[in-house]
């Protein structure tokens, strides 16, 4: 709706109408106690379209701009716009218009953070592995260029779009991420946002413009991470992966990633989404955990540190060695991480090294790095799992 309304009114009254859906979820949260209405989307469509004509009439009033009130043709070019069809194509638009070439590259993606998907500071924070303030900062910037600039939601020459579509794959994989490993503190995972990544996924692949060996990298990536995530969670218990009952792991899904990752090798362009697409194909096609390829698994995080150096692949790489029983692997490899960029996810790191602690027999240290993973957690449901461990250890020291 934020895309479609962006659309009619330009992106100059994007906070109006960023309002306008908010109050029309928040009118629709009490009205409907009572009694849902037999068409729920046409309902929200309609109140937001009347909200965002009606902040816009207060507000010309107050200007005493009568005459530039929306009123018929503009109602009714809304009505049209959200036809499912094209609500598709303005939420595309809404990505591409976010990876503006005058948005500096953080900008772009906080920016389409916000006002797409509708992250708060702290998930966007959460995400990026930054502090909310420095987002704040960002969506200023952004915000401003994009009034001083006059930037509207429209669609990019076929010649920009190659420019455009590495942000707009981050973006995609940002939303993805955050749906399967939320920073939520009540919440673990939401298939909504993962089904709605995959739905990106899916409308850029309808293009045949936009396909490249990334794009269908980053899709295979997404199936296999989606197809396992009715094992991920039991009532209020997570199950990593070495426990989680690969009977559940939705077949349709996988197979559909590795036809998407074979195409992508069709394609010359090869990015961190091939990488990571194929350690997800390692973990499902492995009949057990025991019988992962741990070694292949191993290299292709290797290849992705030579490509792009980052503490969450060198803390990955570390969880692989406690994984196949390498300690001393492990914490070399702790040891070259800088927990301090990790921002929200410094938890992690402290949770490894409690883990390879754990496995060394140092219970002490184990219980030191578990009690300071528990306290930078944020999440509920990860704070008890991390609990758990923690009295495993402490059960064990008392005996």
């Amino acid at each position: 709706m934020v895309a479609v309304l962006s659309r009619i009114f330009g992106l100059h009254h994007l906070e109006l109408i960023e309002d306008a859906v908010q109050d029309t979820f928040l009118k629709a949260a009490t009205s409907w106690r009572s009694h849902i209405p037999e068409q729920p989307e046409a309902w929200l469509t309609q109140a937001a379209k009347n909200r965002t004509i009606d902040l816009l009439r207060q507000i010309n009033a107050r200007k005493n701009r009568q005459d530039q009130i929306p009123h018929g043709s503009v109602a009714l070019e809304i009505d049209d716009r959200f036809l499912e069809t094209d609500i598709a194509d303005s939420q595309l638009r809404m990505i591409f218009v976010a990876c503006h070439p005058a948005l500096a590259k953080e900008e772009q993606i906080a920016f389409a953070l916000k006002a797409i998907s509708g992250f708060s500071m702290k998930e966007i924070a959460g995400a990026l592995l930054l502090k909310e303030e420095t987002i704040k900062k960002r969506l200023v910037r952004a915000r401003k260029k994009i009034a001083d600039l006059n930037i509207t939601l429209s669609f990019p020459e076929p010649k920009e779009i190659s420019s455009r579509i590495s942000g707009v794959l981050q973006i995609i994989y940002l939303i993805f991420n955050e749906g399967f490993h939320s920073t939520k503190p009540d919440q673990l995972i939401s298939k909504d946002l993962c089904g709605e990544a995959l739905r990106l996924c899916k409308l850029l692949l309808l293009k045949e413009s936009f396909r490249t060996g990334s794009l269908y990298a980053l899709f295979a990536l997404m199936c296999f991470h989606s197809a396992r995530l009715e094992a991920k969670q039991m009532g209020h218990d997570i199950i990593d992966l070495k426990h989680q009952d690969r009977g559940k792991w939705y077949l349709p899904l996988i197979v559909l990633g590795n036809d998407a990752l074979e195409k992508s090798f069709s394609y010359s362009d090869r990015s961190l989404y091939h990488y990571e697409a194929a350690i997800a194909s390692e973990h499902v096609r492995a009949v057990s955990f025991e019988n992962t390829n741990w070694q292949h698994i191993l290299g292709y995080y290797d290849e992705m540190y030579a490509l792009s150096p980052s503490n969450q692949i060198l803390l990955s790489k570390a969880t692989i060695y406690l994984q196949i029983n390498q300690s001393k692997a492990a914490q070399k490899t702790l040891n070259r991480i800088r927990p301090e960029e990790l921002g929200q996810r410094k938890y992690l790191y402290h949770g490894c090294y409690a883990e390879y602690y754990g496995q060394v027999q140092e219970k002490e240290n184990a219980l030191k790095e578990f009690n300071l993973a528990i306290s930078l957690c944020t999440n509920h449901l990860e704070r008890v799992y991390l609990e758990r461990k923690r009295d495993a250890i402490m059960g064990s020291s008392a005996d």
